[in-house]
């Protein structure tokens, strides 16, 4: 009766065993395939493309701009004009059609002013007119009666001639003033007419001065119903704020402009860099641009302009640069305004060895990896070239097809740490929490282009990230 007792036992001393077998089978070749490990990369080796990502904006690279009255200083408007009415953006327009109607209460009271000032100016030449005539009139009768005394005196003259010599001189002299007042009677009148002719000329430009204030600004008026130039698609400007114009935006003689007619057969990304990225940029670097509205559709591009001068943008307190991508293919689904992703290859490395950037520490101004081979791991010191934003080359201290952990082991402070030839070995090998502190190593790359600093940030985390483990 008691081996049947036993079997139980002996049956649960069999499935330990097995259990115990299986737990080191799964051990045994979870080892031999390391690369099912997620914390586990080989080196790659390949092309290594360096890589500028941007947010840009699409816009046509010819445009017909529509634009509101251009001689409003003339007519003597000087304060900005409200948008009263818009077409919906994106309106296909013929030339002639209306875009836009401005409020006209800034003009009414203008245009009440120079009416008013050109009923006055023609009252002031009416009155110059009929003074000039009286004043004229009466010089005119003036003469004419000078006229007659002379001749009255003539005829004394004649008729004094049996008189006594007194008589006779008398009669001459009386002749000789009746002569010079006809005479003067004459510049007077020569110079009245010449006073009158000036005052008609004066009253005369007031009154044209008016009048073409008065055209101008009726020509202004009517030039607040703006209308299209040229046939297109309405796109509405920005103003400062980078915000589009809208009903009630303003228009202003600085700033006339109110939509634009663009070309899309040909189109361009304008895209802001910062300045650490701006030194990769160079003209004629080729670009793959996305659309947001499609991210499936893959278009090229090239850079045609990068701005030599920083600007800073609405809403934003670093200094970008301005940089113009052209559209290579002619699109019917492209628009003014769009979002595109624009990836600028700014290099391109034949044959380099690279591996992820979360996998590189840096200690003492050194930059390592921890290497593994086999069931070992060491911490191996390395020469790094340029990086993108996720990997970074190798120049020296690994091989294709070596294995890095992406991040620190609980015993890396035990770990041996193999340095390069010619580098002097270090003392003590940092801890983990030591490595999570210090900033890395900058990458200097193979050649002279300049490497920019942003890996610091991936290493740390990555290092840290490695210490919480």
């Amino acid at each position: 009766m008691r081996l049947p007792r036993s079997r139980p036992v002996l049956a649960a001393g069999a499935a330990a065993v097995v259990a115990i077998a299986g737990l080191v089978a799964w051990r045994t070749l979870g080892a031999a395939k390391p690369e099912t490990d997620p914390l586990v990369v080989q080196v790659k080796e390949g092309d290594f493309k360096v890589t500028v990502t941007t947010t840009g904006e699409l816009r046509a690279v010819k445009s017909v701009q529509v634009q509101g009255p251009p001689n409003l200083p003339q007519a003597q408007i000087y304060q900005p004009i409200k948008i009263a009415t818009l077409v919906p953006e994106g309106t296909v327009v013929k030339a002639g059609d209306m875009v836009a109607e401005l409020d006209r209460g800034a003009a009414a009271g203008k245009l009440n002013e120079v009416q008013l000032n050109v009923q006055k100016a023609e009252a002031q030449y009416t009155q110059a007119q009929l003074d000039s005539t009286l004043n004229l009139s009466k010089a005119r009768e003036e003469l004419r009666t000078l006229e007659f005394a002379l001749e009255e005196k003539r005829i004394a003259k004649e008729q004094a001639q049996y008189e006594a010599p007194s008589v006779r001189r008398q009669a001459e002299i009386d002749l000789q003033k009746a002569d010079r007042a006809l005479a003067q009677a004459k510049r007077d009148y020569a110079t009245k007419t010449q006073q009158a002719i000036a005052k008609m000329r004066e009253v005369g430009a007031d009154l044209d001065r008016h009048k073409n204030t008065l055209k101008i600004i009726q020509d202004v008026v009517g030039a607040f119903t703006i209308k299209a130039p040229a046939p297109g698609m309405v796109i509405y400007a920005k103003e400062w704020n980078g915000r589009k114009k809208v009903v009630g935006s303003q228009v202003s003689p600085w700033e006339p402009t109110v939509a634009t007619l663009p070309d899309l057969t040909q189109m361009e990304s304008i895209t802001y860099v910062n300045e650490i990225d701006v030194r990769k940029l160079a003209v004629g670097q080729e670009v793959k641009l996305s659309l947001d509205s499609d991210p499936s559709k893959v278009l090229t591009g090239k850079v045609t302009a990068v701005a030599n001068v920083g600007e800073q943008r609405p809403n934003t307190d670093a200094k970008v640069f301005e940089v113009k991508v052209q559209v290579m293919q002619s699109d019917t689904t492209l628009r003014p305004g769009m979002t595109t992703s624009n990836a600028v290859q700014t290099a391109v490395v034949k044959k380099a060895r690279f591996i992820p950037l979360e996998a590189v520490q840096a200690d003492s101004g050194r930059t390592f990896v921890f290497r593994r081979r086999g069931g070992s791991v060491v911490r191996q010191e390395i020469e790094t070239g340029l990086m993108n934003d996720n990997e970074v080359i190798v120049a020296r201290g690994l091989e294709p097809r070596d294995e890095v952990l992406l991040a620190a082991p609980a015993d890396a402070a035990t770990l041996q740490t193999v340095t390069l030839p010619g580098r002097p070995k270090q003392s003590a090998p940092a801890k983990p929490s030591d490595s999570a502190q210090k900033a890395p190593v900058p990458v200097v790359p193979p050649t002279a282009a300049p490497t920019p600093a942003p890996a610091a940030a991936p290493v740390a985390k990555a290092t840290a990230a490695s210490t919480s483990r």
